[in-house]
């Protein structure tokens, strides 16, 4: 592997309270960055996620540590870098061509090699013929394209971007990233590496070779790994799935140690999906709230009204679109048929909702049912699907899974549960759902 391009050596980041005090932000944390990789950080609010890259981009200095660039200390000069930001950042008193201009003027640029440079930019990044126009004129789309000619026109060696989709509707938000894998691809970006801040787990499986992932209070480095998949990634394969739910479960366990990452499921082999650890209830008031804000929200404008972490939503968001209540896809959540069904239901009738969303989406609790209606007796012990899901979760996670399954299914009313024996009993609604075992 050719050298690092940028290398944090123990590097820290404390602000200081106005009592005294001091707050820290950014563990003691080693990082290496290399060449030719897309490289995505992701963490919880708060982890530091924005504070390290400004660090690594020479903005801003860290407490303790330094920071190499080719093998050399910064010590106060600025690499080749360049910054697309989540708010666009334009100038709104210059045209498109001046903005993207803008950066070279800054370093003394003679005006028609800085204008030859910004009209060939604005070309590669779709934006011909709109030289004159003004941001205010702008879609949102478009804005952030103008951002990224206005970073790549400099050729920096590391482009640096600081959730640059997350402003961005649904639509719009894929468009730009699979444009900007085209140029990624093909060669047309003037830049080595790419290192991406985000919150978007799908996104960082969709883009990054490497997934780095941090943990709060201060940040740490919780997971550092390489994602083996080809571009272009298909977000259905049984692999990109396993990525967005090691990633998922790394940031929603911070108090656990970071599981080993899974290993490619062989062909044929079955995989449980991973459990959410949501309760109905919860489900039920998100959609709830969801059909209240016309069916559709973004989730991190959801969570900040709540005054929540968009972090400590997610598992009832998940839960609700592995049971086909709600779609998610980019931030957004929108509520479906059944899922505006079952949160305007009486408690009864969601019951029998839930039951029948479980048992079509779930494999876990589809298995569990098919069991107990097998057996003359329709009950078995819990450690018979303990020893199942053994072999496709850690010990911990087992627990987990299982302990969710059961909530579910007892809610649902498939079957009863007896902790004191460890037995599941298959109930009459259970039974009468599918009928009488042949």
């Amino acid at each position: 592997m050719a050298g690092a391009i940028i290398e944090a050596r123990a590097v820290d980041k404390c602000f200081v309270q106005p009592e005294g005090g001091k707050i820290e932000v950014i563990a003691p944390t080693d990082l290496a960055i290399y060449p030719n990789t897309i490289v995505a950080l992701l963490g919880p609010s708060g982890s530091g996620k924005s504070t390290l890259l400004r660090i690594l981009a020479g903005l801003a200095r860290p407490s303790a540590g330094e920071v190499l660039w080719h093998g050399q200390a910064l010590d106060g000069k600025i690499p080749n870098v360049a910054i697309v930001f989540q708010s666009f950042a334009l100038f709104p008193w210059l045209t498109v061509l001046e903005n993207v201009e803008a950066p070279l003027e800054a370093r003394g640029m003679p005006a028609v090699e800085r204008h030859r440079r910004a009209l060939r930019m604005l070309d590669t990044v779709g934006l011909d013929g709109f030289e004159s126009a003004y941001p205010k004129e702008l879609s949102g789309g478009m804005k952030q394209r103008v951002g990224f000619a206005r970073a790549l026109v400099v050729e920096p060696e590391v482009l640096f971007m600081d959730e640059p989709f997350s402003a961005l509707d649904v639509l719009t938000a894929e468009n730009l990233r699979r444009e900007l894998l085209e140029l990624w691809a093909n060669k047309k970006m003037p830049t080595s590496t790419i290192f991406i801040v985000t919150h978007n787990i799908e996104e960082a499986v969709l883009l990054a070779d490497r997934v780095i992932v941090l943990g709060r209070n201060p940040g740490h480095i919780r997971a550092d790994f390489h994602i083996d998949l080809p571009q272009p990634r298909d977000r259905k394969t049984a692999r990109f799935i396993q990525f967005v739910d090691y990633i998922y479960t790394v940031m929603t366990r911070p108090e656990a140690e970071a599981p080993p990452l899974p290993q490619p499921t062989p062909s044929g082999k079955k995989k449980y999906q991973m459990l959410p650890h949501a309760l109905p209830g919860g489900i039920g008031g998100f959609l709830e709230l969801l059909a209240d804000r016309g069916g559709r929200d973004d989730l991190y404008h959801l969570a900040d009204e709540l005054n929540m972490e968009v972090d400590d939503l997610l598992p009832t968001v998940e839960a609700a679109a592995l049971l086909e209540f709600a779609s998610l896809k980019e931030g957004d959540a929108e509520i479906t048929p059944p899922g505006k069904a079952f949160g305007e239901a009486d408690i009864l009738t969601r019951k029998v909702i839930f039951r029948e969303a479980a048992v079509k989406n779930v494999a876990l609790l589809r298995l569990m049912e098919n069991t107990l209606r097998s057996k003359s007796d329709h009950t078995i012990e819990e450690e018979f699907f303990h020893d199942l899901l053994d072999e496709h979760f850690t010990e911990a996670e087992v627990q987990r899974q299982l302990d969710t399954a059961l909530n579910w299914g007892r809610y649902a009313e498939i079957f009863d549960y007896d902790s004191e024996t460890g037995r599941l009993v298959l109930t009459d609604s259970g039974a009468e759902a599918k009928g009488p075992v042949e």
